[in-house]
């Protein structure tokens, strides 16, 4: 027998029950979330103000830049605020935002790196097809496709999720509505068919997956083939960075997702969820401007440093 009483609110996890320890956590998420927005704002800045980064992989990355200021202003304002007010809740709609906006962005994030993947692909194995493969509307109409899966994919999951019945109580042991940890909370028999959304959803990841790691081993067959280690060293500069910001994203969301739930909170859970939804925004400006020369010197462009 369930209690199903009607949820109008959830309680968040938070970092600690002390006072100072959750100021220190306000002041960690706001440097990250300050560092988060300066970084994004000025790849962004950098790629529409430099001409010489008007291409298809630039321009993915101006996308990429603007999900990443999304996905971190959905999950650690409201975490600083409740830490700064010494509360934990979250009102049912704003749970439904949370959980909508961040599967919406990290749907259309990881569409994006397939994307971009893509792009290196046609860039360094079919040169002489680049221009006309990879042309301003064909990039425009990737973008977008991109951002549409992200909306459909959220909307599937999002509807699919807040159609259950909650009767588990309102306690979310995460830090923002994460849906393993709400799917905690619904009934038993009626939790499967988000349980069959998921394994739909690991079925579109591992494909695309797939997708970029054959695109990858094509791609480094090629620049071994490359004569002069300059070329080769400029091929790798672009490859390699997108290669690590998939791996960092597909392996910590994957484990996140898929590592079974526990009944009490738990550590790994809160580290992984800040490595899958925290970590990539802060850390995908310095991956893709340290070892890529045109960025740094479009950087020095625009700050003036010779």
């Amino acid at each position: 027998m369930y209690n199903r009483t009607t949820v109008t609110e959830f309680l968040l996890l938070g970092f600690s029950e002390v006072w100072e320890m959750q100021i220190l956590h306000f002041v960690v998420f706001l440097v990250i979330y300050l560092a988060a927005l300066v970084e994004n704002l000025l790849i962004f800045m950098v790629i529409v103000l430099d001409y010489n980064l008007h291409t298809s992989m630039y321009f993915f990355l101006m996308n990429l830049s603007i999900i990443d200021l999304g996905s971190v202003s959905v999950t650690i304002p409201k975490s600083m605020a409740n830490s700064l007010m010494n509360t934990k809740s979250i009102s049912y709609a704003g749970c439904v935002t949370q959980v909508f906006f961040l599967i919406f962005l990290l749907g259309a994030d990881y569409s994006l790196l397939t994307i971009m993947a893509y792009d290196r692909y046609v860039a360094i194995c079919q040169p002489l097809r680049y221009e006309t493969m990879m042309n301003s509307r064909a990039c425009v109409q990737m973008a977008v496709g991109a951002w549409i899966s992200g909306i459909l994919y959220s909307m599937l999951h999002t509807g699919n999720t807040f159609a259950l019945t909650f009767c588990g109580g309102n306690m979310v042991d995460q830090f923002f509505c994460e849906i393993p940890q709400l799917l905690k909370l619904t009934c038993s028999d009626s939790y499967m068919s988000e349980v069959g959304v998921i394994t739909f959803s690991i079925c579109l990841v591992l494909g695309c997956f797939i997708f970029i790691i054959v695109s990858y081993v094509q791609i480094f067959k090629s620049v071994l083939r490359i004569p002069s280690e300059q070329g080769r060293h400029k091929a790798f500069s672009t490859c390699l960075p997108h290669l690590t910001v998939v791996s960092l994203l597909v392996c910590t969301g994957a484990f996140a997702y898929l590592k079974p739930t526990s009944s009490s909170p738990s550590a790994l859970d809160l580290v992984m969820a800040v490595l899958y939804s925290v970590l990539p925004p802060i850390m995908n400006p310095i991956i893709y401007s340290m070892r890529n020369k045109e960025m740094k010197a479009a950087l020095r462009r625009l700050t003036g440093c010779s």
